[in-house]
């Protein structure tokens, strides 16, 4: 006879898995609670949390404390959290300019790191020996077996599927190849996903003050494409677009006069990327309208770089200043229409900047004033900056195995 309905292991899973995103979410909990928003019994929440305990899977961390003068009667709140260290997660990053690869706790705190820097003679071979001499070392220095890794995460990024040979028909990467290859030389579980989602994943289940009520968020990635992800209940959305880059194609300037390769007039590529810039930049440079670009490039309109422009900017060349600022105000326009069609709680700005040396929190005040000019203060009220560090970026690729195949799992054992 054909059996129908959820089995006895899928329930127990699906407690568990709902019992770690609650911790997650809210941070040390009691029982009583626990069972009062999942709406189980006490005797219930008690069976699958002390069997959890007795797997290392979460802890007990003392007494709930008080906050008023006089404790309630009757049996106390004994507060109950995730063991950050039941488990490690090794995180890989492949992104335009890095390839990253590092060490983490469940609750992505950093406990070792190894960065390539990409050059664009950088080739495959490369990029997979540095990251499988990487995890090595990772697991050496820091005594650790196999056994005490969850998984390893990779997240690459879109532009880099090509340099990594990963047929991606109609924008959706088949990591099949690249899946086994990995398994094979590390005998440790895998996940592959776009670095994009990744680090939209990191900003939220890496943040240190926990926000019960923070349900979805739009993540936009600043780079030579940018890239953008919007989360509900705290999971990405790919449904309507897997293809992360689809914000490139947005119009934020109808009236602008050159067209994009695409065919299109006034679009995010065309007028916000890196590339953009420098070409505009480029069109009105000169000894006289720009000196001090001029000197940072010896005369060479050929040498101009993304962080030179910067520094042009605030040596007082007019015509970059124009340039500079009017990218701000189409940035800004393209924040406030992100907002208003996504409806987020909190926009998240991962890499805006124009040079590594440059502190985020400069372009970040900058990018804020705009926004409330253009979109007032409630939208730039809403607006924040990525949590992952440059030097941390591997966080993404640990999100994604942390999420996959710990919280997606309840904590079961890859076994």
């Amino acid at each position: 006879m054909e059996q129908h309905g959820i089995s006895k292991l899928d329930l127990k899973r699906r407690n568990r898995m709902q019992v770690l995103k609650i911790l997650k979410q809210r941070g040390p909990t009691s029982r009583i609670d626990i069972a009062g928003m999942l709406e189980l019994t006490r005797a219930a929440v008690t069976i699958i949390t002390n069997e959890m305990i007795e797997q290392g899977v979460i802890q007990e961390i003392g007494e709930y404390k008080h906050v008023t003068e006089k404790a309630p009667r009757g049996r106390k709140k004994i507060l109950i959290d995730i063991n950050h260290h039941y488990k490690f997660a090794v995180g890989v990053i492949v992104e335009e300019d890095v390839v990253s690869v590092g060490l983490s706790t469940l609750a992505g705190d950093v406990l070792d790191k190894r960065n390539l820097s990409i050059k664009p003679s950088t080739d495959r071979k490369e990029i997979f020996d540095f990251i499988e001499n990487s995890i090595r070392e990772v697991l050496d220095d820091n005594c650790l077996e196999k056994e005490s890794i969850l998984g390893i995460g990779i997240g690459i990024f879109p532009t880099m599927y090509s340099r990594l040979d990963i047929n991606a028909p109609e924008g959706v990467p088949d990591y099949n190849k690249l899946w086994a290859y990995a398994e094979k030389r590390t005998e440790i579980p895998v996940v592959f996903d776009n670095s994009v989602k990744g680090t939209a994943m990191a900003n939220i289940d890496f943040l240190k003050s926990k926000d019960p009520n923070r349900r979805n968020i739009a993540f936009l990635q600043y780079g030579a494409t940018i890239h953008f992800v919007v989360t509900n209940l705290n999971d990405p959305i790919v449904s309507y677009d897997n293809r992360t880059g689809f914000v490139d194609k947005i119009i934020i300037d109808p009236n602008a006069s050159d067209r994009c390769a695409c065919g299109r007039r006034g679009c995010v590529e065309n007028e916000l990327t890196p590339q953009a810039i420098i070409r505009k930049v480029g069109s009105v440079y000169s000894k006289e309208s720009t000196p001090a670009l001029y000197k940072i490039t010896n005369g060479d309109k050929s040498k101009i770089r993304f962080e030179d422009i910067y520094t042009a900017y605030t040596k007082g060349d007019e015509p970059v200043n124009r340039i500079v600022d009017r990218t701000l105000e189409l940035m800004a326009v393209l924040l406030n229409n992100l907002y208003f069609s996504t409806n987020p709680q909190k926009i998240v700005l991962h890499h805006f900047r124009f040079s590594s040396n440059q502190a985020d929190d400069t372009f970040f005040e900058m990018l804020k004033n705009h926004v409330t000019a253009i979109g007032g203060s409630r939208v730039a009220s809403k607006i924040e900056q990525s949590i992952i560090e440059d030097k941390h970026r591997f966080l993404s690729g640990c999100a994604l195995v942390i999420r996959e195949l710990f919280f997606d799992k309840g904590g079961f054992d890859k076994s």
